[in-house]
Order: C-alpha cells, then sequence, then structure tokens
C-alpha cells in the first residue's frame, strides 16, 4: 500500500508550489557552489596522459558535514521542517527535470567550437561536449555529485521526520534505513578523493546523460525504499530479518568501499600493503591482490548488495523497492562489459592475463 495521505503530504503541482521549489532547488544549488568555492579544502591537481592539468577543491565532505548540521539545528528550532521536502516531493521532481534539461541546453552551447568537442547534437547533448567543464575554477562533472548525493541525503531523512511527525516513532526499518543511506552518503564524501579516478569523471563527456542522473536519478529514484517506508501501519521487520539485512549491508560495504580503496591506495602507492600483504601485479600496472585479485568487478557487486538491503528493510510490502536494486544490477553488469572491452583496447595481451588471474567478472564461481 501507498504511504498514509497526511496533513504533511499533498502532493500538488499548483503554480505556487512549483515557485517555492524553484527557489528552494537554486537556493540549494547556489549555496553549495558557493561552498564548494569558499569553504577550505584539500586542492588536487590531476595531469593526464596529454599533460592536461585538472584541479579539484575537496571539500565535499566539510559541505556533507555543515549541511547535516545546519538541517539538524532548524529542524531541532523550527525554523524549517524537512517533511516539507516530502510534500513537495511530485513537484521537486518536475523542477530538477527542468533544471536538468535546462543545465544540459548550457553545458551544450558552451562546449561549441571548444577543443576535442563532440560534434552534432544528438550525441553532444546526450552524452556531452566537454570532458570536464569548469566554471569559476569548479569542476562541474566533479561538483555535481554534491546537491546529487545531498539531496538524497536530504531527502531520506524527510522521511523519517514524516513518520515521526504522523506516529510519534521510528520503526526498525526506518531506522535501519536512515544508519544505512547515512553510512553510505557519509563514507562518500570521506572517500570522496577516490572519486577523481572512476570512469565517469575519467572517460565519460558531461551532458544529459550524466546531468539528469545527478539532479533526478540519484535523488529521486535512490530513495524508493524510504518512500515505502513512510507508512508504518503494515506488518513490522522480524528482527531476525533485520539482523541478516545489517549482515547483507555489512558485507555489500565491505566488499564496495574496501575494493575500491585497495584501488585507490594502490594508484597512490604502489607499495601499499593490502591485506596484510605487499600489493601484487601484473607488469606493474594491474592490481591482484585482494578483491582485485578474485574478481574484476566486485566493486560493483558490493554496491548492488548496499542497494538491495536498502530495498529489504521495507519488507515485501511492495515489489516498487526492488526497482532500484534491479536496476542498478542491469545497469552495472552492462557498465563491467564496457569496462571489460575497454581495458583489453588498453592494455592488450596484459588483460588477457589478468582475466586467467581474477577469473570472476562479479560473482565467483557464477560470473
Amino acid at each position: 500500500m501507498p504511504p498514509p495521505e497526511t496533513a504533511l503530504a499533498p502532493m500538488t503541482l499548483s503554480g505556487s508550489a512549483l515557485l517555492e521549489v524553484t527557489v528552494m532547488l537554486l537556493v540549494f544549488i547556489g549555496v553549495l557552489f558557493a561552498g564548494s568555492l569558499f569553504v577550505p579544502g584539500r586542492v588536487l591537481v590531476l595531469t593526464d596522459a596529454d599533460g592536461t592539468g585538472r584541479t579539484f577543491k575537496l571539500n565535499g565532505f566539510a559541505l556533507f558535514l555543515l549541511v547535516a548540521a545546519v538541517a539538524a539545528l532548524a529542524q531541532y528550532l523550527g525554523w524549517f521542517s524537512l517533511s516539507s521536502l516530502y510534500s513537495h516531493f511530485a513537484a521537486l521532481f518536475v523542477m530538477a527535470n527542468v533544471f536538468a534539461f535546462a543545465f544540459s541546453g548550457w553545458l551544450y552551447r558552451r562546449g561549441a567550437g571548444k577543443p576535442n568537442a563532440e560534434e552534432g547534437f544528438r550525441r553532444g547533448f546526450f552524452m556531452g561536449r566537454e570532458l570536464n567543464p569548469t566554471c569559476m575554477g569548479v569542476d562541474l562533472k566533479m561538483f555535481s555529485y554534491r546537491p546529487s548525493l545531498i539531496g538524497l541525503a536530504l531527502l531520506n531523512v524527510s522521511f523519517a521526520v514524516v513518520q515521526y511527525e504522523t506516529y510519534g516513532e521510528l520503526t526498525l526499518g526506518m531506522t535501519l534505513y536512515q544508519v544505512f543511506t547515512f553510512l553510505y552518503v557519509f563514507n562518500y564524501f570521506q572517500f570522496e578523493q577516490g572519486m577523481i579516478h572512476t570512469w565517469d569523471i575519467v572517460s565519460e563527456r558531461f551532458g544529459w546523460m550524466l546531468v539528469w542522473g545527478d539532479y533526478v536519478l540519484v535523488p529521486f529514484f535512490y530513495c524508493l525504499a524510504g518512500w515505502w517506508l513512510v507508512d508504518a501501519s503494515g506488518p513490522a521487520l522480524p528482527p531476525i530479518a533485520a539482523v541478516g539485512i545489517v549482515l547483507l549491508f555489512v558485507f555489500g560495504f565491505w566488499v564496495f568501499r574496501g575494493s575500491n580503496e585497495q584501488k585507490h591506495r594502490f594508484r597512490q602507492d604502489p607499495d601499499t600493503r593490502i591485506w596484510g600483504k605487499p600489493a601484487e601485479t601484473l607488469d606493474g600496472r594491474l592490481l591482484v591482490s585482494g578483491f582485485w585479485g578474485i574478481g574484476r568487478h566486485l566493486n560493483y557487486t558490493g554496491e548492488i548488495c548496499i542497494y538491495l538491503s536498502f530495498a529489504l528493510t521495507t519488507g515485501f510490502v511492495s515489489w516498487a523497492p526492488f526497482l532500484l536494486p534491479a536496476w542498478l544490477t542491469a545497469l552495472l553488469v552492462q557498465r563491467s562489459r564496457r569496462d571489460e572491452r575497454r581495458c583489453r583496447a588498453k592494455y592488450g595481451e596484459l588483460w588477457e592475463r589478468y582475466t586467467q588471474r581474477a577469473r570472476f567478472v562479479m560473482v565467483p564461481y557464477v560470473y
């Protein structure tokens, strides 16, 4: 069943509601952009193979903590209730789409004539013309993770606020969901430096595909489970099931963050130790220690386990929360195949040797 229609959550799309959320959205993005400029943070310069330097200011963790503190203070003092994000969810979704299309159009226009820009409207608009567009020194692709994931965190907390204001307590499922999602976003910003070496930052151009993913897909679809947890009138989550879900989340988190952290440490220091032993490589280029000696994309498997644990906090009241892990599985399987083709072209015979060492793609003995 859907969440209760409380006085806090009339899903209106009136002109006044759309105007209100437009202001909210632009202020939110604008404040984060200003914070990206002025909040202190480590500056990292990454030099590409062609000698081009890219500058990143790593202050996302500080911004996340500042926003969390301000939101908590505003909620506690009664200045602003996060429940309004829930009641304005539909209007926020509409205007986030408008913003994503407008931002993508601006990126397409500003990329015209730039060196190595992708030409052609269909591909240039969808995939993007520029690899790493900047504005006032801020890498826009890296920046967009901030409104994306901080927005997701705020929407998730709004579900807990609505449930508490409606029922006077939080269910076990909602409590687990809040802990899981907070740790996931917290650790992302804690590990922000590692994102610089990901496929999206290194290889994908910045167009509608990534823009819509950041400003619409992640904040509004990745919170599906939280949306369905608002209704506390359904069956309670059994404690034994909660234990199993916690174990699944911990396992997925360990594999996901552990594998990414191993690769990041190896890139920073080829002599690093992994699982207590010196990192082992193939020709000093491909890591075959730790998770990377077992499977070639176990980080994707860990991420799927994390999102499956989010969905399982709802029990089985609906199939809708399971759309996210199902979609993510399809996306990451397809991405793993793209990665395989790219790596085979880049490394040639060395990649074939690696596939013989790390025989599995995402699931040992299965795939």
